[in-house]
């Protein structure tokens, strides 16, 4: 049985560009629909948080202002109400032994811009990763928890590698506009990394080695699956 460490952001808030602060999150489908993957293929999935705080689910993520259908609402709410002991008890990021896990999962929403994207005992965990070839697969903004991660020359640990995340275009279309605080897929460009997007709220999925990551919400059951299966090869 494989075990997955579900990374999630501790982030209620995200400071924007013009000063002002966002509430913010976990995307519910982002957690609620990879973890139904995940577990219903027999992984242990557990969760984890900067300082073991509580997560908070982005409340836009459960209603039409976020563009989910009241149907799939009701169906992401349901599945967290199941994890709440889970997700209300999370372990500590810095106390995590990546030995004692088969793959990273980083789900998004913006909150792992405030958080995660800075964080030095992930930074640690995702450098350990990579160098041991472990699985890190990350999802929509939670691509942004990557940039956590740089060699000691201060150069992107994930620079020349494939990969997608939430496009500029999709955070024009639906997200925070020019009021966020960086356009990842731009950023990721900047430090080096080969950042491939799909047609915008598409189901895209890149692969490269033991790096998975899905460019937005919709690309959550597609990602989870990709982990799956590069499990499942090795």
């Amino acid at each position: 049985m494989s075990k997955i460490l579900m990374i999630v952001s501790a982030a209620d808030h995200l400071v924007l560009a013009d000063g002002s602060t966002h509430p913010t999150g976990f995307w519910a489908e982002e957690v609620a629909a990879s973890h139904k993957v995940l577990r219903a293929a027999g992984a242990q999935v557990d969760f984890a948080t900067p300082g073991a705080v509580r997560p908070t689910v982005d409340a836009l993520s459960l209603d039409a202002r976020g563009g989910v259908s009241e149907t799939d609402a009701e169906e992401f709410r349901a599945y967290l109400d199941g994890l709440a002991d889970e997700l209300a008890a999370p372990l500590s990021l810095a106390d995590v032994r990546l030995s004692d896990y088969d793959a990273l999962y980083l789900p998004g929403g913006h909150a792992p811009m405030a958080d995660l994207a800075e964080d030095p005992a992930l930074g640690r965990l995702l450098n350990e990763a990579d160098a041991e070839g472990t699985v890190v697969a990350a999802l929509c903004h939670g691509v942004a928890a990557l940039l956590s991660a740089t060699a000691p020359d201060g150069t992107f640990t994930f620079a020349g590698r494939a990969l997608t995340a939430f496009a500029d275009e999709e955070e024009r279309q639906g997200g925070l506009g020019d009021n966020t605080p960086f356009f990842l897929e731009s950023v990721l460009r900047e430090r080096g990394a080969v950042v491939e997007t799909g047609a915008p709220w598409s189901s895209t999925v890149v692969v490269d080695g033991n790096l998975i990551t899905g460019q937005n919400p919709q690309s959550s059951t597609a990602t989870a699956e990709a982990t799956l299966k590069t499990l499942a090869a090795r």
